[in-house]
């Protein structure tokens, strides 16, 4: 679970940006985690006292898997103000990114925060792997079609 709080900004009044966004001061921020299998599948999460960013790099083996993620992931967060913790540009090396703030944390579950960034990513990873069965089936029976006018 996520163990942030509420924190005024230092330089302005009234003012609560996320630290793991402004990085202000380095005292608020935690050390930066990386998991991960490999260089091309790992989760980087950066805490600091009001918020939390997770950014996932998702398994691309081929190419055909890169521009299949590079276009889901494009229309995900063209819509990421109806996912509220996705942030709309991702963090350089990563292909999307979660922002969970403090407010976020007091109106919704923690837990279920937590759960949802994971089935994110399971659903994700398996509608990659469906988009990548479908284009590859497409692919044989246009090519079969082709070959049969030859015949």
């Amino acid at each position: 679970s996520f163990c942030i709080e509420n924190f005024e900004s230092q330089v302005v009044e009234r003012h609560n940006k996320p630290e793991v966004e402004v990085k202000s001061s380095k005292q608020l921020l935690l050390n930066p985690v990386v998991i991960g299998r490999n260089q091309n599948e790992q989760i980087l999460i950066e805490g600091s006292i009001n918020s939390v960013r997770i950014s996932i790099a998702v398994k691309q083996a081929d190419d055909l898997e890169k521009i299949i993620c590079k276009r889901l992931m494009r229309f995900m967060m063209q819509r990421a103000d109806d996912f509220y913790i996705l942030r709309r540009k991702p963090v350089n090396g990563y292909d999307i990114s979660f922002l969970v703030t403090n407010f976020h944390a007091e109106n919704m579950y923690k837990h279920r925060l937590v759960d949802f960034i994971i089935y994110f990513v399971e659903e994700i990873d398996k509608e990659i792997s469906k988009m990548k069965l479908d284009v590859s089936s497409r692919a044989r029976m246009c090519a079969d079609e082709f070959f049969k006018k030859f015949n």
